[in-house]
């Protein structure tokens, strides 16, 4: 029985994450400490108590996370004896979950993850002006009708942007780019039978092109960052393969700003190679969700409230 751990990405995020594990065991607290003083700000406060309009804020939402995600590994270390070499084939995550990801694996340090990540966030929301880029949902579309579609609405629209975000499996790709060409990839997937196709309320259109000044600050900040070779592989989103070298971790974190996050193939290479359940850690349950759809024999368990920590293997 072989297990990976994925963490999850933007959307998941919800006021009162986070504030049960902390109630219940000290573990959760001191990585909602540790991530306060990094960031200099009472973000477990935001998490806890809203307002929900500051903690969707990309900056904030970003590093918080990452936070609940690493107060339920570090739940799982404490309370049910979790031994990352002896029980984990693979960690991954989605887009800023992979920062979670190289956390949980000891590539980064709590606090240097948190700063990234706000870091990240930030230059993520700065790199378009609001309102000139998009991004849509294509449900019931596979990967190969999404880039197809794409195309043909960059093309539609001179000068834009259109691209796949997200190949999520299941049938549901993600177009992200310039406002007018997303808007038109919604007009083609409606024409081509697609059975939604709907516009996503985020605030910048994340996983394409227009994010290039946002790569761009991560590449100079990742140039100076620690990152130690994790103590498993992570299975990178840019390559749905797995990646254990700090120099090419480097290289992937920056791409991943502009490039798909190719997670059918992460959950379908990981299935593949042996793992049969699939720990989705911090939260919500969008990711273990997937997991249903890409590898049918596969489990996907959600761990994000102390209850469910008796879910994990001991």
């Amino acid at each position: 029985m072989a297990i990976a751990l994925m963490f999850p990405g933007q959307g998941s995020q919800a006021v009162g994450m986070g504030k049960a594990l902390a109630d219940a065991f000290p573990a959760a607290r001191e990585v909602f400490a540790e991530v306060d003083s990094a960031l200099s700000q009472n973000l477990s406060g935001l998490m806890f108590e809203g307002p929900e309009a500051d903690l969707t804020l990309t900056a904030n939402a970003q590093p918080a996370l990452m936070a609940v995600s690493m107060a339920v590994f570090r739940v799982l270390q404490k309370e049910a004896g979790l031994d990352l070499a002896r029980n984990v084939a693979f960690v991954a995550g989605h887009s800023l979950g992979e920062y979670s990801a190289l956390a949980a694996a000891g590539a980064f340090s709590l606090t240097q993850t948190a700063r990234l990540l706000r870091l990240r966030g930030e230059s993520m929301q700065k790199a378009v002006p609001v309102g000139q880029g998009a991004m849509a949902a294509l449900l019931g579309a596979e990967y190969e009708d999404g880039l197809s579609i794409a195309k043909e609405a960059q093309d539609a629209v001179p000068g834009s942007v259109c691209q796949i975000a997200n190949d999520n499996g299941g049938g549901q790709v993600v177009a992200s780019g310039t406002k007018a060409a997303v808007e038109k990839a919604i007009e083609i997937a409606k024409g081509r039978g697609v059975k939604r196709a709907i516009l996503l309320p985020v605030s910048a259109p994340f996983h394409c092109a227009l994010m290039q000044p946002a790569a761009q600050a991560m590449a100079e900040a990742l140039a100076g960052a620690n990152i130690a070779a994790p103590q498993v592989p992570l299975i990178a989103n840019v390559l749905a393969a797995p990646i254990t070298d700090p120099a090419e971790i480097r290289q992937r974190l920056v791409e991943q700003v502009t490039g798909t996050v190719r997670w059918r193939e992460s959950i379908a290479f990981m299935a593949k190679s042996g793992v049969t359940n699939f720990y989705e850690l911090g939260a919500g349950k969008v990711l273990s969700g997937l997991v249903k759809r890409i590898a049918p024999e596969a489990n996907g368990i959600a761990i994000g409230m102390p209850a469910d920590i008796g879910q994990f293997p001991t």
